[in-house]
């Protein structure tokens, strides 16, 4: 009896079963640190390449305008008792041998000078200079500086990675990365040490209280067979209250998936209420949306009918001033016949100048056709007809032809734009 109710006493907590969690937990936490060290240590080294090589390409750019400038000079040329190739090259060698860019820092710099001519060179990098003479004759020296001079100088500088001040640049940055560096280290072996130290005292407050709850179970276990010895009746009550306890937590379980179900019914509901309510909102703005398109619609309808009506009221305009020209001219030149296509285009000319200019040139067709100037005869139309053309206020055009009722008769009235359009009407005559 006593060891079957040992067996079915509360079991003890063991301390293992919670320790192997944390160990997981700060084996990834700290396969993360490494794996994040080891990506700052990818950006510095990234960082350091690129900042070397900017570097680098701004140095050559500085020194590159530095010997462009002194190049500049060296070859301005003001003394002319030695010749001209003589003193450029000298003063490009002195460049060249007392620059300390050059002799120490291991930069290349290789300049190339041409004559005024742009055949004819002075200086080249690597090349012989030309040994002074010991007499000069100053006329020679005089033509050739009037040939070479002013000279023209190329010149290209690059720092190479293997000289003094590229590796220089590079030992710098280098330090600084490894400094950088050894501060993200320091600083991750601080966080560590911290991590490390709150993981003991976790460790020491979890053995504490396991320690703590070992005790009172085993308090609980000797008063539990005291009550069973003493007792028999205790017993059977004892074992009673053990399966209501098992029947009570066996509900207890239902009771909490039950509630689990109960509430994601509930945010399932919360879920539709708040999709509901944005479907409403948009039906809101879709319904405003359609309002306003609705009023934009009239508003065009409007506007169209509007514009329509100014539309016929222009064309009715028009052909009510097209009615009038024609009577004008009628009354007034008997030698002309003017097209109604032409009253049309001249009623088209918005230009009042426009209209005047073209009414003058009607007039002198129709009084002095001896006189008027012709500016072509119009080509590419049938042969039966002999059209020509007539200008005026300088973009103009009128083609007119000899009328079977009248003298002249006007076909068509135009512009240089309208030129391929009135040709065209004029083919279909």
């Amino acid at each position: 009896m006593t060891a079957s109710h040992d067996t079915e006493g509360p079991p003890s907590p063991s301390t293992d079963a919670a320790l192997p969690v944390e160990s997981q937990d700060g084996e990834t936490q700290g396969l993360v640190d490494r794996i994040y060290s080891f990506r700052s240590t990818f950006a510095v080294i990234a960082g350091l390449i690129l900042l070397y090589t900017f570097t680098i390409r701004a140095v050559e750019a500085h020194l590159l305008s530095h010997f462009e400038n002194r190049v500049r000079d060296a070859i301005e040329i003001t003394n002319y008792r030695r010749p001209v190739i003589t003193q450029i090259q000298m003063r490009i060698n002195y460049i060249m041998k007392q620059s300390l860019w050059i002799s120490i820092g291991g930069v290349n710099v290789a300049p190339t000078i041409l004559g005024r001519d742009g055949s004819t060179l002075i200086y080249v990098s690597g090349g012989r200079s030309q040994l002074p003479a010991e007499r000069y004759i100053y006329k020679e020296i005089l033509l050739d500086a009037e040939r070479l001079l002013p000279a023209t100088a190329y010149l290209s500088v690059s720092v190479p990675h293997n000289s003094i001040l590229a590796n220089s640049i590079l030992i710098f940055y280098a330090a600084l990365a490894m400094q950088i560096l050894w501060l993200r280290n320091l600083a991750n072996a601080r966080r560590q040490r911290t991590m490390l130290e709150e993981a003991m005292e976790n460790r020491v407050e979890t053995e504490h209280r396991a320690r703590t709850i070992e005790a009172e179970l085993d308090q609980m276990r000797r008063q539990f067979h005291s009550i069973e010895s003493t007792d028999p009746e205790h017993t059977s009550e004892v074992n009673q209250l053990r399966d209501e306890r098992k029947t009570l937590e066996s509900k207890l379980a239902e009771l909490e998936f039950r509630e689990l179900e109960l509430r994601d019914s509930a945010a399932r509901a919360s879920e539709l209420g708040r999709e509901i309510h944005a479907l409403e909102d948009l039906l809101e703005e879709a319904s405003e949306d359609l309002e306003n398109r609705d009023d934009a619609i009239r508003d065009l309808e409007t506007s169209l009918k509007r514009a329509s009506k100014d539309v016929a009221n222009q064309e009715a305009g028009r052909a009510r001033e097209a009615d009038v020209l024609s009577k004008r001219y009628g009354m007034l030149y008997r030698n002309i016949e003017v097209d109604d296509r032409a009253l049309q285009d001249i009623v088209a000319l918005r230009d009042d100048a426009m209209k005047l200019k073209c009414e003058e040139k009607l007039k002198r067709l129709n009084d002095e056709a001896e006189n008027v100037t012709v500016r072509r005869k119009v080509g590419g139309i049938p042969p039966h007809l002999t059209i020509f053309e007539m200008g005026f206020a300088g973009k103009g055009r009128i083609y007119y032809m000899k009328g079977s009722q009248r003298r002249f008769r006007v076909l068509n009235v135009g512009a240089k734009n309208t030129q391929n359009a009135a040709i065209e009407y004029l083919r279909k005559l």
